[in-house]
């Protein structure tokens, strides 16, 4: 039986909490912002294809598809008699590479998932995204997961990484409307996280610490005020935005439009901002679209956190 699985598009470190917070994004017009993966039987071994919109920025052959990577890797890891004659698959490629809106984990999840679900859940969640964090690590340099747990998981997630945790959901604010903009061009995970410096000053670390228990502790208690204020990225920000043409400029004007808070998309070079108040997200939509947006290529959404994650469509 064909079946088709998608996983949502991410914001990692959601401004106070680098490498810790991740949301997934549902856009508010009901359309899919995301990876897909469709897979049936086949008669023997592993039958791959690429389609969507973003197919052309992959590589041809197959063995350096990520998702064709952890097609194998799972099998590997499958129980004998779970294993089939072959499968087919064919990932639908709907995320830009190197946009800082998750792709490469929007594929890892999708796929996994899929996996996991065709061959009727052999393995639990955790081990699903122990799996996806391995294969996260791959592609960035290191392995984390706040783009592949929001992924998987949906909402907003804050990464523990003690214990047997790894991750644990975090009340978001369900009237906040996220405003992304991709402005066409590729930045690699791997190469912004070499702009940043292997060292911080005691300072830093304290207000990173202290905007991130802020932003935490207004989730849960429904501060608005309180978590605006505390999205801002002390670590990453002030090194990478420079790459990013226009950032610097569009922060400034969506303040001025009265904007809530804006940040870097994961590593970059996608930006979000934030409001609870529809006509501003529209104001910011338009400013961005008209002035941050470089080529064909480059596109703009308001969204909302997506509950679901994974799923089957």
């Amino acid at each position: 039986m064909n079946q088709t699985f998608y996983a949502p598009a991410t914001i990692a470190n959601v401004g106070a909490g680098f490498d810790l917070l991740g949301l997934a994004l549902a856009p508010v017009d009901g359309s899919l912002l995301g990876d897909s993966i469709r897979i049936e039987e086949c008669e023997k071994g592993i039958e791959f294809s690429v389609a969507g919109p973003w197919k052309h920025k992959l590589p041809v052959e197959p063995e350096s598809n990520i998702a064709w990577q952890c097609a194998n890797y799972f099998l590997a890891r499958l129980p004998a008699r779970k294993k089939t004659a072959g499968i087919r698959l064919e990932l639908i490629k709907n995320l830009p590479v190197g946009s800082g809106l998750g792709s490469s984990a929007s594929s890892i999840v999708a796929t996994i998932f899929a996996m996991n679900q065709h061959f009727g859940l052999p393995f639990s969640s955790d081990q699903l995204l122990l799996m996806m964090g391995e294969f996260e690590g791959r592609v960035s340099g290191s392995v984390h997961y706040d783009n592949v747990a929001p992924s998987f998981h949906g909402g907003m997630q804050l990464l523990l990484q003690t214990g047997n945790r790894i991750c644990e959901p975090v009340p978001w604010f369900k009237d906040w409307f996220w405003v992304i903009a991709y402005p066409g061009i590729a930045l690699a995970t791997s190469e912004m996280r070499a702009l940043l410096p292997e060292r911080y000053e005691r300072a830093v670390a304290i207000e990173y610490g202290r905007n991130l228990a802020a932003f935490i502790h207004a989730s849960y208690r429904n501060d608005v005020e309180l978590a605006a204020a505390a999205m801002k990225d002390v670590l990453a920000e002030p090194f990478r935005s420079p790459s990013i043409p226009g950032f610097i400029e569009a922060r400034t004007a969506l303040k001025e439009i009265g904007m809530l808070a804006t940040g870097i998309s994961g590593s970059g070079p996608t930006l979000f901002s934030v409001t609870d108040d529809p006509q501003k997200a529209e104001m910011a939509e338009t400013w961005l679209s008209e002035n941050f947006l470089k080529n064909d290529e480059s596109f703009s959404s308001i969204c909302r956190v997506d509950p679901r994650g994974a799923r089957i469509i």
